[in-house]
């Protein structure tokens, strides 16, 4: 696939420019606000998916049907032939959600980090895992425009939509002690990447704001370039969600009720960014974070 082009870089309507970046801490922003119904804004995130995914098809395999699994699989292998740094490789990897009836939801997780979900109404399971790889293929498709890459201008604009969404003040852009000061550190010690390679150091901070982590760290006067040091490096992996999942049981003990209260918002906020064919890796994680928790509680604990 070395020689073949890439597909055009004019993003459909409802990709032309990136959504704001949310502070660590923080989830996607809660709607897109568009002028237009739900069901429009459906219509037309289909035919801006199927537009890119036929697109790639014209530029690798002719003018036929694309199999858009193998196609974003192999997207991500020429991207690792390429040069690009992906720390777990070239592996896409699928998650179907549990479910005896349609619509059925599947989630995918790219190299980077980076997670999409099904974002139409799937009758079976396949049609899931294709409405999922679609979704994913035109990100990572658009995710080679210039625009994606951490660079000084992205920073500002990135840091400056934060500010606008989350009603920032600009002293808080150079505190280390806000979300939105450590979003623009972390930003600044990964220029060069796009920003789906840089989502799972993102999801890592965004989960350690969210845990409480962050905070303890700064009480123990750890500094904010000694914390990404050490997390930088660090996968997000089952021995941090079981850790994060600890943190919640011992909020449990103290305060009843906590982890379904959070479950129910997170549940919210996944379903919500994935049927907005949103980027969700931060949503899906607390999700699992509190499932992890509340199934180590047991049933009379969790019912009290």
């Amino acid at each position: 696939m070395a020689n073949r082009s890439m597909p055009p870089t004019n993003p459909p309507p409802n990709s032309r420019r990136p959504n704001p970046i949310p502070p660590i801490g923080q989830g996607a922003p809660k709607g897109m606000n568009m002028p237009m119904s739900d069901a429009r804004a459906k219509t037309v995130l289909r035919e801006a998916v199927d537009a890119v995914v036929n697109s790639f098809a014209k530029h690798t395999h002719g003018y036929g049907r694309v199999n858009v699994v193998e196609a974003l699989q192999e997207f991500w292998q020429m991207k690792q032939s390429r040069g690009a740094e992906l720390k777990n490789g070239a592996l896409v990897v699928y998650e179907s959600q549990p479910s005896q009836s349609p619509p059925y939801v599947c989630y995918v997780t790219l190299p980077g980090g980076s997670c999409f979900g099904s974002f139409q109404h799937c009758p079976t399971k396949a049609e899931a895992r294709r409405s999922a790889a679609k979704i994913a293929l035109m990100n990572s498709v658009f995710n080679e425009h210039p625009s994606r890459k951490i660079s000084d201008e992205f920073i500002e604009k990135a840091v400056g939509d934060a500010m606008v969404t989350f009603k920032g003040s600009q002293d808080e852009t150079d505190n280390p002690a806000t979300g939105i000061g450590a979003f623009r550190f972390m930003l600044e010690h990964n220029k060069g990447k796009t920003m789906l390679e840089f989502q799972e150091l993102m999801t890592v901070f965004q989960l350690l704001h969210w845990n409480g982590s962050l905070k303890a760290m700064r009480d123990r006067n750890c500094s904010r370039q000694e914390v990404l040091a050490h997390y930088s490096n660090r996968a997000l992996d089952d021995d941090m969600r079981s850790q994060m999942a600890l943190d919640w049981i011992s909020r449990e003990q103290e305060s009843v009720g906590i982890i379904m209260h959070e479950l129910h918002k997170s549940e919210q906020e996944l379903e919500n960014a994935r049927l907005s064919g949103r980027e969700l890796r931060f949503p899906k994680e607390k999700r699992d974070i509190l499932m992890l928790a509340l199934s180590q509680i047991g049933p009379q604990e969790s019912m009290a």
